[in-house]
C-alpha cells in the first residue's frame, strides 16, 4: 500500500513540474518582446557608433586616396614634360650631328619682357668661347645671333626683332633676297622682292653665308604670303620662321672650325 501511495505522488510531482516547466517557458516567450525593447537603445547606440566609425574611416580614406591621385597627376604631369623634354633635347642633338661646326648647348635663362624686342638669355658666357656676333640656332633652323657676352650670360637677338636683317635665299632656285624681322615672334618679312621674281607659297629660305655672320645652309623661314600690288614694282612677302623661337629652350650655339672652343 505505501509503494502505491509513493507511486501516486511521484506521479502527481512529475506532472506537477511539467506544467510549471511549460508556464515557465511560455511567460519567457511572452517576455521575448520586452527583452528586445529593452535592449533596443544600446542596439541603435551601438549601430550609430559603428556607422558613425565606418563613415568616418571612409572620408579619411577618401581624402587619402583624393590626396595621393592629386600627387599622381602632378607626377604624371612632370612625366610628360620630361618626356618631351627629352624628345626636343634628342632632336637638337641630332641637328647638332648634321652641322658643320662645333656647337655648344645653351640653356634659356631669360626672355625679354618687352614685347617690342626680341630677344633671349642663355646661361653660357665667354668663358666657353661664347662671342658677340655668333649664330644660335635650335633643332629646326635659324634663332639669331649673340649680341652681347657678360659673365654668366649671354644675350641673343632673334632674326623676328624688328632691328634685325639677314641675307638668305630661296632653297628651290638660289634667289636672294633680305629677311628682315617684324618685331613678331612668328613673322619676317621680306623686302625689295621684285614682282618678277619666282618665289611661291610654301618656298624654303635658307641662310645665303653672305655678310659673314651667318654661315650659309641653315633653315630661316617658310614662305607664306605673296601679295602682289599691280601699282608697286615690288611683292609683299611675309615667311614664318622655322626655329621655334617661343618654344625652344636648349638653342645650339654655333662655331666655326677656326673658332672651335678648348672647351
Amino acid at each position: 500500500m505505501l509503494l502505491v501511495l509513493a507511486s501516486l505522488a511521484l506521479i502527481l510531482a512529475d506532472q506537477r513540474w511539467q506544467w510549471f516547466g511549460q508556464l515557465e517557458s511560455r511567460v519567457a516567450g511572452a517576455a521575448t518582446p520586452v527583452y528586445w525593447l529593452a535592449a533596443l537603445p544600446g542596439r541603435v547606440w551601438d549601430w550609430g557608433d559603428d556607422l558613425f566609425t565606418n563613415h568616418a574611416a571612409l572620408r579619411e580614406d577618401n581624402a587619402r586616396l583624393a590626396a595621393r591621385n592629386l600627387v599622381l597627376a602632378g607626377k604624371v604631369q612632370k612625366l610628360a614634360f620630361l618626356e618631351a623634354e627629352i624628345q626636343r633635347l634628342r632632336q637638337l642633338l641630332n641637328s647638332s650631328t648634321l652641322v658643320g661646326e662645333s656647337v655648344l648647348i645653351a640653356e634659356l635663362v631669360a626672355v625679354s619682357s618687352d614685347p617690342q624686342r626680341q630677344w633671349v638669355a642663355v646661361d653660357k658666357d665667354a668663358s666657353q668661347g661664347v662671342y658677340v656676333g655668333q649664330p644660335v640656332i635650335d633643332a629646326h633652323g635659324l634663332v639669331g645671333q649673340v649680341v652681347q657676352v657678360t659673365p654668366g650670360y649671354s644675350r641673343i637677338l632673334l632674326i623676328t626683332d624688328a632691328t634685325h636683317a639677314l641675307p638668305v635665299q630661296i632653297n628651290r632656285n638660289g634667289v636672294r633676297t633680305i629677311a628682315e624681322g617684324t618685331g613678331r615672334i612668328d613673322q619676317l618679312a621680306l623686302r625689295h622682292v621684285a614682282a618678277t621674281t619666282d618665289i611661291v607659297v610654301g618656298d624654303l629660305l635658307v641662310s645665303s653665308g653672305l655678310g659673314g655672320v651667318f654661315p650659309a645652309g641653315y633653315p630661316v623661314a617658310v614662305v607664306t604670303e605673296i601679295t602682289e600690288d599691280p601699282g608697286q614694282p615690288f611683292l609683299i612677302v611675309k615667311a614664318r620662321p622655322s626655329a621655334q623661337l617661343d618654344r625652344s629652350r636648349h638653342l645650339l650655339l654655333v662655331f666655326r672650325a677656326s673658332e672651335k672652343p678648348d672647351a
